[in-house]
């Protein structure tokens, strides 16, 4: 019986937390939106939800930072299958709310811009990035496409 409680906990609990874990899903539904003037509320959000396409559609929760009014997402070091996506295609999807967002992901490997989304990361998150070395690491600038 004590395992049928802990089944049933478990679930729940994963349930109640699901947009917080690295689980990934295909395509996300939602209504493409154009892109606004100000991120605001997107930015804000603690976790965002990604989706790239190289060949299948592919969804992971991620974290995201605003820098100088663009979005950006990090993966670390972590060779990551939304990062091995984006190099065979860089137009990537955003979903906050019901609406969708379409991008291009344009690696960062300027030391500076780098220097500013750490300042950014660390004032969200409590805490800077682990690797900094941006030829090690994979982070990336998304730039709205063109409707």
């Amino acid at each position: 019986m004590g395992k049928i409680y802990l089944l049933i906990f478990t679930g729940l609990f994963f349930a109640g937390c699901a947009e917080y874990l690295p689980i990934s899903g295909g395509q996300m539904e939602g209504v493409v939106t154009p892109a606004p003037q100000q991120w605001g509320a997107v930015a804000d959000d603690k976790i965002i939800q990604f989706e790239t396409n190289a060949g299948e559609a592919y969804s992971v929760n991620l974290w995201v930072v605003e820098v100088s009014g663009s979005l950006h997402v990090f993966a670390g070091d972590n060779r990551a299958n939304w990062v091995e996506d984006i190099e065979q295609n860089a137009n990537v999807r955003l979903r906050a709310g019901d609406s969708i967002f379409e991008f291009e992901a344009l690696r960062v490997i300027d030391a500076q811009e780098f220097e500013l989304f750490a300042q950014a990361w660390e004032t969200k998150y409590g805490n800077r990035p682990r690797n900094e070395n941006i030829a090690e690491t994979y982070l990336y600038r998304l730039r709205p496409q063109a409707n």
